[in-house]
């Protein structure tokens, strides 16, 4: 079951729950109704990452736990706030600074490539301490 509290009031937050799943299409769907459609391919690429991390490797793909996005959009920018309850994880990421694939065995070149992914699409990629909150940020301009 997805769980969807649209803002109220002056609050700019919208919030999505639902128990963990890779079956991200229909979620996906919603949390890009009202991206332009130029940016749809990436933003969505970036998200479907998020979330298959948030469901697979913090709640190891544990119906019982809930992964709760929250997103926001200004005039200047589309936010995302995705939390799992996972133990979390160490958050060094030299993506950065070096955004080429590495030459790793098969194996270990998935590990990693997705945090690579997400500062390549977003414009800010944020983790809380506790490697459990992850913070998405793509800045839009309008003409």
């Amino acid at each position: 079951m997805i769980a969807i509290s649209l803002p109220l009031n002056k609050s700019k937050w919208s919030t999505m729950s639902f128990p963990s799943t890779l079956y991200l299409y229909p979620i996906l769907d919603l949390l890009l109704i009202n991206i332009p459609s130029q940016l749809q391919g990436d933003i969505r690429l970036g998200l479907q990452e998020a979330l298959v991390n948030a469901a697979k490797h913090g709640n190891k793909l544990d119906p019982s736990k809930t992964i709760v996005v929250k997103f926001s959009r200004t005039k200047e920018e589309f936010s995302w706030i995705i939390t799992d309850q996972g133990c979390g994880f160490d958050a060094d990421c030299d993506c950065q600074d070096n955004l080429e694939v590495r030459d790793l065995p098969p194996e270990e070149a998935e590990n990693g490539r997705g945090m690579c992914i997400l500062h390549q699409i977003f414009d800010q990629v944020h983790w809380n301490r506790q490697g459990t909150e992850i913070r998405l940020c793509k800045q839009v301009s309008y003409a």
